[in-house]
């Protein structure tokens, strides 16, 4: 059996599975659409949907075993036979399993002024109506990263101000808010997300998976850098007496 994180039928609300019976009679076509509708900032920057896309979208995601999973899954959480099981299967059938689905979205790291459209979502097959905002669940997690690249670009935009004050150039910008969010996140998952989203505004981090979830979902060989850095043990563990020989031996091993 697979996971939930292998299972779209399964990655949403639950008021969502009987949204199917809820539509009036005669509806082909939800056109639905995101936007920010106002918050700290004036403006943000938009990143995050490629990943959820990629990760969850493309390709054959809909398969007579998964729906049979979710089946299983809904008619115990419900006590009644509620899930969309015909409708499914219709997309195994007519569409190989892939989502007869349009997405329509701004340039990824555009900077757009609140309340105006990010991205649209509308299904291409009229039989399946029910499938546009039955994937709303996982389409907003856009705003976690949405919400990262906004916060670490305005901090950006602060840094640069005082830096154009007082130093000789500005060319060091990029490097001057370095992200070890990794150990401070919810998952593995979470830090790849977000960290990759600072790296939008800046090139510092030591959020490793950060750089992988760049490269894997959005091509990016290498998308920010670190250097060789000490922690506590590395220089405790040569005892008080030997602080100096401690970073002597760092200098001899890892100078660069």
């Amino acid at each position: 059996m697979s996971r939930v994180e292998d299972n779209l039928m399964l990655a949403t609300d639950s008021y969502k599975v009987t949204h199917h019976m809820q539509y009036p009679p005669g509806t082909t076509i939800v056109y639905s659409y995101f936007e920010s509708r106002g918050g700290k900032f004036p403006s943000t920057v938009f990143y995050g949907l490629q990943y959820i896309i990629k990760r969850w979208m493309v390709g054959q995601v809909v398969t007579e075993e998964k729906i049979a999973e979710a089946k299983e899954y809904y008619s115990g959480h419900f006590n009644a036979d509620l899930f969309n099981e015909a409708g499914w299967r219709y997309i195994v059938e007519k569409h190989g399993g892939r989502l007869p689905v349009r997405i329509k979205a701004v340039p990824e790291g555009m900077v757009v002024p609140y309340k105006n459209v990010l991205f649209t979502v509308e299904n291409t097959d009229p039989e399946c109506y029910w499938l546009t905002n039955i994937l709303e669940t996982l389409l907003v997690q856009v705003w976690y990263p949405t919400t990262v690249a906004t916060s670490s670009r305005a901090q950006k935009e602060i840094i640069a101000k005082y830096l154009e004050e007082t130093a000789d150039t500005m060319d060091g910008l990029p490097f001057k808010l370095h992200d070890f969010g990794f150990r401070g996140s919810t998952s593995v998952e979470s830090a790849g997300i977000g960290g990759s989203a600072h790296l939008v505004n800046f090139q510092g981090t030591d959020t490793i998976a950060a750089l992988i979830y760049a490269k894997t979902y959005y091509s990016c060989p290498m998308a920010g850098h670190s250097i060789p850095a000490s922690e506590h043990s590395t220089i405790t563990t040569w005892g008080k007496d030997k602080e100096v020989d401690a970073f002597r031996n760092m200098l001899q091993q890892v100078a660069m």
